[in-house]
């Protein structure tokens, strides 16, 4: 079933021990490895599996996602490509990364007929445990190898979150004569289906629970007033009515109260604007704090009072500048996604509030995306600030405009709605959706996940079909392959292992941002709500799990984790991308914040309704 190897000189003895299958398929296998060499020896174990395969399809979860960057991609980290060894272009047919980088230490392959998968633990005896990728092409055809690596190797390069690649690098285990290692993994074979991670992964969660408790430092109603508080008092600017995207946890050393760091800009969705004031909005109104409420009030006005030329919302505003466009190269472009997604709580903020400039605001852009969309569906990607010529229509990017036009309330916007869904259903189907974020250009992301998830189970909820619930489901299922579910092992003397840090919960931001974050949370109340249409529990454990993960490293006081209240970072490293592993990010995202707010509104929100339902059923008994 598996090759075994050790790499380095020998001999060694190697015993296998199988395990009974489980109801995936999959059975677990202990190796005992013992070192018969006179001297002492480096050494690392490979454990490996191959299927025939012309054109692979990989996935390393929330890590490798089949080619992993699509060839038009400007933003550059690993990409798989059949016969390339372009390691300065990160570009090449062999991969080996560390296990911490993936959501699941776990890699899987699907080939010309079926497919196969490895899984293991973080760490072994012999260290961080490592994953890796292979194609050849042998006289018979194509073949596919994933492999296991104790300890890890990564090859052909580094990635560190850059465009700069770092050489490659790998753990070293020196044996000395008569040492013996115990190694458990598991191996599984996979049909035709790339879906068929879906009920592996599951299983592979539960028995992973045991080993990966989280404790909340918060409750879900003081971890509300905290992020709400975060909102106002640090991102919030009255003048001219903003939410700052970042401001830096230390208020001293930057200087004049931190504008040197602090982001002095506005995106109108995403990593700021109008989602989070929505979530402070009704934070605001139901714990009765009208400072909240005007404040709220005040960022959505400004947006909707300054629209750009083409009726849509500008991407950003500047503070020496005022509005401009979205983080693209594309001179006046404006992001689908982060326009979507503006206006998708915009809709959700006028339940709250009805306000006349608001609705035509809303209006405004609704009908804007739907005199652009193509016959075929398509929403569009990037979108000319003062035309409204559709400059790219590649990705995924109009997937939340789906569940902003399907929420509107009106027929003629759900029909276009429904095309969308249509159009965008083959990315789900694909298992490989991309674009959503503004600075990973058609990179695959967490993010995608969200938005399709939101997407289709607003259309679900419209329409009463089953195929948009199935859809929700599928697309549930992939989002879930980049949330952790083991708790990653930090150095003790790191902030995040002093701190013990849960992972499990959390999601890896993309194959190209390998950090952990919560954007997660903007998708919780349609993850409860997928789990009551399949009368399946399991996707609101998994979004209650990551509300009980973002619970952690909340700083209630002032000087709390080197905080004030409310400073809630974007960035945990649970690898080494972009900072060293068990670090965390000193900037407070207004995101951050605003995401946490909501997903603990939408809680709060659903057990006052289930409260009320019992209180009726309680009076009808009566």
């Amino acid at each position: 079933m598996v090759s075994v190897e050790v790499l380095g000189p020998g001999p060694y003895t190697v015993d296998e021990q199988w395990g009974e299958p489980l109801p995936s398929g999959r059975r677990e296998l202990r190796l005992t490895i013992r070192y018969d060499g006179a001297e002492p020896a480096e050494g690392t174990v490979r454990v490996s599996r191959s299927v025939p395969a012309a054109d692979p399809w990989w996935l390393i979860p929330g890590l490798f996602y089949g080619e992993n960057r699509p060839a038009a991609c400007e933003r550059i980290f690993p990409r798989f490509e059949g016969g390339a060894d372009r390691p300065e272009e990160m570009v090449s047919c062999r991969w080996g990364f560390r296990a911490d980088r993936a959501a699941t230490p776990a890699v899987m392959v699907w080939g010309d007929i079926s497919g196969t998968a490895l899984i293991a633990d973080e760490v072994s005896p012999l260290g961080t445990t490592g994953l890796a990728i292979e194609h050849t092409v042998e006289d018979t055809g194509g073949v596919a190898t994933i492999s296991l690596l104790f300890p890890y190797r990564e090859f052909p390069i580094t990635y560190y979150g850059s465009a700069l690649p770092l050489p490659a690098s790998a753990a070293t285990h020196v044996w000395q004569p008569g040492e013996t290692h115990v190694i458990t993994l598991a191996a599984c074979d996979l049909p035709a289906d790339r879906h068929a991670y879906a009920p592996l992964l599951r299983e592979d969660r539960e028995l992973r629970l045991p080993d990966a408790p989280i404790l909340p430092w918060e409750s879900v109603e003081s971890a509300a007033g905290i992020a709400a508080d975060g909102l106002y008092r640090w991102h919030y600017d009255p003048d001219p009515g903003v939410l700052l995207e970042t401001v830096g946890f230390d208020r001293e050393v930057s200087g004049t109260n931190g504008e040197r760091v602090d982001r002095q800009a506005m995106h109108v969705g995403w990593v700021s604007g109008i989602p989070w004031a929505a979530a402070l909005l009704e934070h605001g109104l139901r714990r009765g704090r009208p400072e909240h409420v005007a404040a709220a009030e005040r960022v959505i006005g400004f947006i909707c009072a300054n629209l750009s030329p083409s009726g849509t919302f500008w991407g950003t505003w500047y503070r020496g500048s005022g509005w401009s466009q979205s983080w693209t190269p594309v001179k006046d472009a404006l992001h689908a996604r982060t326009l979507g997604e503006a206006t998708l709580f915009l809709v959700r903020a006028l339940r709250l509030r009805p306000d006349p400039e608001w609705l035509a605001a809303a209006r405004s852009n609704l009908d804007a995306m739907v005199a652009r969309q193509r016959p075929d569906g398509n929403l569009g990607t990037l979108h000319h600030a003062a035309t409204g010529e559709v400059l790219s229509w590649s990705g995924a990017s109009g997937l939340t405009w789906v569940a902003a036009l399907a929420e509107s309330g009106e027929e003629h916007y759900l029909r276009a709605a429904v095309r969308a869904g249509e159009y965008y259903a083959s990315f789900v189907a694909d298992e490989f959706i991309y674009g959503a974020p503004e600075d990973v250009d058609l990179a695959p992301t967490s993010e995608d996940g969200y938005a399709a998830v939101i997407a289709y189970m607003a259309l679900h909820r419209r329409t009463g079909e089953r195929r948009w619930l199935d859809l929700a489901r599928r697309a549930a299922d992939w989002t879930l392959t980049f949330r952790y579910t083991y708790n990653v092992r930090f150095g003790p003397r790191t902030p995040l292992g002093v701190y013990g840090f849960a992972t499990r919960g959390s999601d890896q931001a993309s194959p190209s941002n390998q950090h952990v974050h919560a954007y997660g949370l903007v998708c919780t109340a349609e993850l409860i709500e997928l789990s009551e249409a399949l009368g399946d529990p399991y996707y609101a454990e998994r979004a209650h799990e990551t509300l009980e993960c973002f619970r952690q490293l909340l700083p209630a006081a002032d000087g709390d984790v080197n905080a004030y209240r409310g400073m809630i970072t974007e960035r945990y490293y649970q690898t080494d991308c972009f900072q060293p592993k068990g670090m965390y990010l000193t900037l407070s995202h207004a995101w951050s914040a605003g995401v946490l707010l909501l997903a603990c509104e939408q809680v709060l929100s659903r057990q006052r309704a289930e409260a009320g339902r019992e209180l009726s059923g309680d009076a009808q008994l009566a």
